[in-house]
Order: structure tokens, then sequence, then C-alpha cells
């Protein structure tokens, strides 16, 4: 499989536990960073709650990155959608994001690596930060830190930016920003006051706010 502007479509790679179902769009070429030199993989919700690849956060957090000019991946974890195999606690999904990464340094060598999660999904991206070489930028996205591994001894090994929303009825909002608070890395915090967990009625905005946030972060990678 070579990623080209015409591949939108689900296909499959292989993973530690069989197949994973994969989609990669490609980034438009009029946005504000250049095409091609960051691309960008997406880690969806939790797979026992209906957390897929299709989810709207994980969507939005797609075209948000394809309209800026990042190449993004987004892939079903082991056990969900097309993807083979059971789900595994956020370890063998790390394993899953790792072997997707891959494949990914495979097909777009010069690339720079972007790592996204939405809840369940961030802590996968956030573990797998470490475990993977030169990854230049992690969005977390209503990170549930107190339930799940995210950073290692208070440090991210690159640039972090947490979306988070006050009435998160999922997510300890506070305990988030408590844990934010205590980083010894810098972390960009963008807030939203009457949003829940999933952002209902606020996509938009997140889209537009990440359209004007990220692209001064990678810029200074």
């Amino acid at each position: 499989m070579i990623l080209t502007k015409e591949n939108d479509s689900s296909f499959e790679i292989a993973g530690p536990a069989g197949a994973l179902e994969t989609r990669f769009a490609a980034a438009t070429t009029n946005g504000v960073l250049a095409p091609s030199q960051y691309v960008v993989i997406i880690c969806h919700p939790h797979p026992l709650h209906g957390g897929t690849m299709d989810n709207k956060v994980v969507t939005t957090l797609m075209r948000t990155y394809r309209d800026l000019g990042v190449n993004v991946v987004s892939f079903n974890f082991r056990g969900v959608g097309a993807s083979d195999g059971e789900y595994d606690h956020a370890v063998g999904e790390v394993d899953d994001l790792l072997a997707v990464a891959n494949w990914v340094g495979a097909q777009l060598p010069q690339s720079k690596l972007l790592l996204a999660g939405f809840s369940f999904g961030s802590s996968v991206a956030a573990q797998a930060c470490y475990r993977l070489k030169d990854v230049q930028h992690l969005l977390l996205v209503a990170p549930p830190v107190e339930r799940y591994p995210y950073d290692q001894a208070g440090r991210f090994p690159c640039s972090v930016c947490v979306v988070q929303g006050d009435k998160d009825e999922r997510v300890n909002a506070s305990g988030v920003y408590a844990w934010i608070q205590a980083l010894d890395s810098p972390a960009e915090l963008v807030c939203y006051p009457d949003a829940g967990h999933f952002f209902h009625g606020g996509l938009s905005q997140m889209k537009k706010d990440l359209s004007d946030i990220l692209p001064s972060q990678l810029k200074n990678l």
C-alpha cells in the first residue's frame, strides 16, 4: 500500500494481533503548513464504549490536521471494526499504534511524526511517544489522566497540547488541570468552560481554535 492523495478509504495493514483497519487522509495543498512536512496518527476513544476511528472528535481532528496541510492516518485498535484481536487495556493498543507508526515511517520517511488521541486514545498516544523515535508533537483531548499512564516523571519528550472541557462527565477536569500544573515540561492548555466529554456543539470551535494554535506550535519544532 503506497499512500497517495487518492487514498481516502479504509485498508488493512499488519499489526501485532492481526490486521489493523487503517485510513489515510492526504494533506490539503493550500493549508498553512507545507504538505508532507508532517504526518499525524490519531487514536480513537475506548473500544469497549463504542470508540472507533469514526468518532466525531477523531474525525474533527482529522479534518483539522488535513486542512492545515498535515497528512493524517487514523486506525481502529485491535478488536474494533475490521481490526483483528481483542481489547487489551491500553497495553496491546500501544503496540498497535507502534505498528502503525512504523508502517507510516516506511511510507513517509521524510515527514515529521505527530501523535494525537481522544480520551482513552490520548493515553495510548502518550505512552507511545516514549517508545517512538522523534515524535515532534502530542495532542491530548480529554485525557483521563487518573485512570491511565501518561507522563514519565512529569516530563514528555515532545511538545504537548491538552484540550479539556470543564463539564466533562467522564474525565475529572480538575484532575487534568492539576496534572498539567505538576508537569515539569511545558504543556499548552485549551479549555472549554461549557464542554462535556464529547464536545457536543463545540467541535467547529475546537477545529477553529486548533487551526490557530497548532501551526505556531509546529513551526517552532
